[in-house]
Parts: C-alpha cells; sequence; structure tokens
C-alpha cells in the first residue's frame, strides 16, 4: 500500500493523458469532503463541505477546504459535482462561489434546492444542472454517470467518470439498506456494469470500514421510537441532523401515531425540512407540524420539538436548553431524543449536554441506551461485498479518519485489490493515474481555513492558541493617559489585541472615535477613571461587533497624571 510521506514536494507537471486526483480535505477527518480532478488542463470538483470545530479552536464557525490550490485555474473548473446535500459535502460551496460565482453546480433535486437555499443567505445565484440516477453528463473532459445510493438523506449519489485516462468511481456517503424509507436502493447493478466495463480507480467511503457486519436498515428505529413515544407522559425533544429527512419522517409518523403536534426549531430545521416537504421528500399529514409559538396552547403530552444540536454544538438549540440559555426550558419529566451517531472528536460535548439535560429532569434516549439511531455509512461486510461487485483495478479510501482509511485499504485487499495499487492518501496528497496504475505524486497546500464571523481565513493557528489561553473571543487592551483635572487625553490610546484574529494595525478607525468619545465625555465635566473605561469598551465593543461580529474581551487601561 502506497502512503503519504511527510517530505513530499509539490507534484510535477501532469504528464498528458493523466488524470490527477487531489483530495482537498475528508481524508483523516471526518467532514471537509473536496476532491479535485484534473485532466487535459480542465478540472472537476466532486463535493466542497465543511468541518466543524473541535473544543481545541474556540471561536471557529467552521473550517473549510483549502483553495489555494486551485485559485489560480477557476476557469478551468468545469463544475461542482455534489453527491448528496449534508454540510460536510456541500457546506463549502458558498465560500468558493464567493471567488468565482458562475461556477456550475451539478446535484440531484433535493441537493441542489439545499444549496440554493444556503446560497440565498449569501446572495449568490448559483447555476446549477440537476441530474437523476441512470444520467451521463459531458462536462468538458469528463463524462459523468450518477448513480443511485443509499444514505441518511434522499436522492444521494454516486458518480463514475471516464476520462481519456480511464473510469474514476466516487461513492459519496453510501451504504446498502435492502429496506429503505423511501424504496431506493444503493444501485449494485449500475456498480456491476461498471465493473464490466472496468472500475480504474474506486474512491470509497471509509467511515465504518472499522465495523463489522452490515448497518441495519432505517425502519428498525420505528419500532423504538414507538416505544418511547408510548412511554412519555410530558414533552419529547428530538435532536437531530437538519438533512436527515429520513429520520424525522419516522419522529413525524411516531408523533400522528400518538395524537402529538410537532414543532421545528432552527433556523437551519425549519429552512431544511420546508424544503423536503416542499419536494415531496416528507410526507407530512395535515395539522402534525405547527409553529413552536403555539405550544405553550398545548398541553405537554402533545408537544414534540425537533432541534439541532445532537453533536454538542455550543450554539445549537439543545446545546442552549441543556445551558439553559434558552427559550424552551428543560423540566423534570421531559424526553429528549438524541437521534444521531456521535461523529468522532464530538464524544466529549456530547456527553456534556447529556449530563446538563439529565441536572434538569429530563429522560435523555441516545444511541448508548437504545437504538435511536443507525448509521448512513457501509460497514465492513457491506463493503468487501462493494468490493467484490466492483473489482476495481485501483483503491484510494476516502472519507474518514487515518483509522477508518487503513480499515478500508485492509478491506480492499482482502478482496484482491494489489497492495501496491492501494493509496492511503492524506488532504493534499496528489495521487495520479497513469497508464492505469494510481500512485503518489506530490504535495500542495490543503491546511485548515477558519471562518470567523465575517472573516474567512484571517484567523492562524498562532491566534488560536492565544485564544485556547485567554478565551473563545480574544482580548483587546486599550492603554490611555489622561489629565486628572480635565480628564482630556494626554497620551494614546494605544491599543493592543491578542487572540481576537484582529490585526494591531487594523485600529486606525477606532483610535480616532475613542480620543473623541473621551473629549466630549471630559467637556461634559466626566473625569472619573471608571467612566472613562467604561467609556473606552463601549466605543471599541461596538466597533468591533460592526467591523468583525467578535465579541471580544475589552480591557480599558486608564492612567491620570
Amino acid at each position: 500500500m502506497s502512503h503519504p510521506h511527510p517530505e513530499l514536494g509539490p507534484p510535477p507537471k501532469l504528464p498528458k493523458g493523466g488524470l490527477r486526483v487531489t483530495p482537498l480535505g475528508g481524508l483523516g477527518e471526518i467532514g471537509r469532503n473536496m476532491t479535485v480532478f484534473e485532466f487535459d488542463g480542465r478540472l472537476l470538483i466532486v463535493d466542497c463541505g465543511v468541518l466543524f470545530p473541535e473544543e481545541e479552536q474556540p471561536g471557529i464557525d467552521l473550517i473549510l477546504p483549502d483553495f489555494t490550490s486551485i485559485r489560480d485555474r477557476l476557469d478551468d473548473i468545469e463544475g461542482i459535482v455534489l453527491t448528496h446535500g449534508h454540510e460536510d459535502h456541500i457546506g463549502a460551496v458558498p465560500y468558493l462561489l464567493r471567488e468565482k460565482p458562475d461556477i456550475p453546480l451539478i446535484g440531484s433535486k433535493l441537493t441542489l434546492a439545499l444549496i440554493e437555499a444556503k446560497l440565498q443567505e449569501h446572495r449568490i445565484r448559483p447555476y446549477t444542472l440537476e441530474v437523476k440516477e441512470g444520467e451521463r453528463e459531458n462536462l468538458g473532459p469528463f463524462d459523468c454517470e450518477f448513480i443511485a445510493v443509499n444514505h441518511s438523506i434522499p436522492d444521494a449519489l454516486a458518480v463514475a467518470i471516464r476520462t481519456g485516462a480511464g473510469m474514476v468511481v466516487a461513492t459519496g456517503d453510501f451504504k446498502m439498506d435492502q429496506l429503505p424509507l423511501d424504496k431506493r436502493l444503493t444501485d449494485l447493478h449500475a456498480f456491476a456494469r461498471l465493473s464490466e466495463e472496468g472500475i480504474d480507480l474506486l474512491l470509497s467511503d471509509s467511515t465504518n470500514a472499522e465495523v463489522p457486519g452490515f448497518v441495519p436498515p432505517e425502519r428498525e428505529i420505528s419500532n423504538v421510537l414507538r416505544n418511547v413515544f408510548a412511554n412519555a407522559h410530558h414533552r419529547i425533544i428530538v435532536a437531530s441532523f437538519a438533512s436527515h429527512v429520513h429520520r424525522i419522517q419516522q419522529i413525524l409518523d411516531a408523533a400522528h401515531e400518538y395524537g402529538r403536534r410537532v414543532a421545528f426549531v432552527g433556523r437551519s430545521m425549519v429552512r431544511n425540512m420546508g424544503i423536503a416537504r416542499d419536494l415531496g421528500y416528507l410526507r407530512v399529514p395535515p395539522g402534525l407540524v405547527v409553529d413552536v409559538k403555539t405550544l405553550d396552547d398545548l398541553p405537554a403530552h402533545e408537544v414534540v420539538l425537533v432541534c439541532t444540536g445532537s453533536q454538542g454544538e455550543p450554539m445549537a438549540a439543545l446545546s442552549r436548553m441543556a445551558n439553559r440559555d434558552h427559550q424552551i426550558r428543560i423540566v423534570p419529566g421531559d424526553t429528549v431524543i438524541l437521534a444521531s451517531s456521535l461523529i468522532p472528536g464530538n464524544e466529549n460535548a456530547v456527553y456534556r449536554v447529556i449530563n446538563g439535560l439529565t441536572r434538569w429532569g429530563a429522560n435523555v434516549v441516545h444511541k448508548g441506551n437504545a437504538k435511536v439511531h443507525v448509521s448512513g455509512h457501509a460497514s465492513a461486510g457491506e463493503l468487501l461485498y462493494f468490493y467484490n461487485i466492483c473489482k476495481p483495478r485501483n483503491l484510494m479510501p476516502v472519507h474518514g479518519e487515518w483509522r477508518h482509511l487503513r480499515a478500508n485499504a485492509e478491506l480492499g485487499a482482502m478482496t484482491g485489490v494489489p497492495k501496491d495499487r492501494i493509496v492511503i492518501a492524506e488532504d493534499g496528497v496528489v495521487v495520479d493515474l497513469i497508464d492505469g496504475k494510481a500512485r503518489i505524486s506530490g504535495k500542495v497546500q490543503a491546511g485548515y481555513v477558519y471562518v470567523d464571523g465575517l472573516s474567512v481565513g484571517d484567523v492562524t493557528e498562532a491566534s488560536l492558541k492565544d485564544r485556547r489561553i485567554l478565551g473563545d473571543e480574544g482580548i483587546i487592551s486599550v492603554y490611555v493617559v489622561v489629565d486628572s483635572t480635565t480628564g482630556k487625553v494626554v497620551s494614546g490610546p494605544n491599543i493592543q489585541a491578542r487572540g481576537s484574529g484582529i490585526e494591531d494595525s487594523a485600529f486606525g478607525p477606532v483610535v480616532a472615535k475613542i480620543e473623541e468619545a473621551i473629549a466630549r465625555a471630559a467637556s461634559d465635566g466626566v473625569a472619573e477613571p471608571h467612566q472613562i473605561q467604561q467609556l473606552i469598551r463601549r466605543t471599541m465593543g461596538k466597533w468591533v461587533s460592526d467591523s468583525y461580529r467578535r465579541r471580544p474581551m475589552i480591557l480599558p487601561v486608564v492612567v491620570e497624571v
């Protein structure tokens, strides 16, 4: 098995007739999925997702793929193929389209509807091409065929990319649920047909490669949910991903069966479920879904709330309920269902939320004590089955941490893929398919790009280190020397920032505002240091909020002479 070397340099020029594959996210991590394909001077991107921050990245909203390696080649991009509508596959699209808004987006009906709603918030109107399973589209030199796969969101697609260098198949996220709620199976017949043609390189989902056996059917959750509903005598609060349409459908079905009304909580949940309902992917009986504002008029045993926060995200509705920072207050007797898996790295945050909810008297039902979740990713048994059907000539595990990638590689080797044709790469490692063999040829920049408020890429690892010490938003110090008699400024203000992501050189505009505010206060007879400190804090706080949408700690120091 070939693997990346830490001393890899930039890749050489791609030989004529070769296909270059560059993952910019999703390898060595769960999230930020993005792969760039290059052939004959043209580029095709498959997925463009985000990674959600962990505890050691305080103050960060999202983590994007690094677009540096393609930034001067945006005109060469034929399109962005989106395999499905989860945030870790579409969340970074707005940030790439900010740099070139007319890059075409290719995906299924639901996937495009979800990304179009997201782009509307960014005031971007995209060029889109809707595709269905079984269809083929020529995107420059890339002949793309789309294949139905089953996942935890409807309308997921794999893509087979035919070029002069051979055929590459990218599975996206998939599993082989044989009894899917929407009756849309992973199209093994299509993969067998592609295998007969010859799959030169297979990029395969690795998330559950360590898990033996097969993923249980999604519909098995229904009986567990009905049992929870039957035994709950107060409110039921369900936390799920805002795009998990199949899971929400089962919640709606159970609520309807037990005479409860459902309200969606959180902007993304309301938006996505509205889209799914309008497009027919979510079946909602008349009168079942109500506005959250009407819940006070209903008895507790008739209420179901569906919200975000199943991963312990600090600003999500469920976390805020656990912290008593939400209009919905948890009371003894409430039942809370966490209807999602734990994304690796989120365990501590999730258990903190569970403890917080339990503290206020809630009965918390989660994957650890009830079967309220099944995975959307193929387990080892399914992957073995899949490789025996596909018979890839080269295999590149994707979408997973290192342990997942290696486990997936071992599965491929067990089914007969030669070990020297199994490529374990990481973000930024360039893989070339030349003369039918995949090999690593170099490495490009593929670091983390942090989104913090309105800034993208301004926060560095150094400032994150400061934040871990000083707090989520950093600290700004303002030093002013004033005349003790008149209250007028003698020296300063001198401003220093630590951990806020704002350079000291950026404070020029606010210096004049502080001086003006102090002078105005002095003319009104305000000379007491504490009052001047409060004035500086308000002035600086408003400017930082307006300019950067941040709320750092502001430490004003006033010295009298």
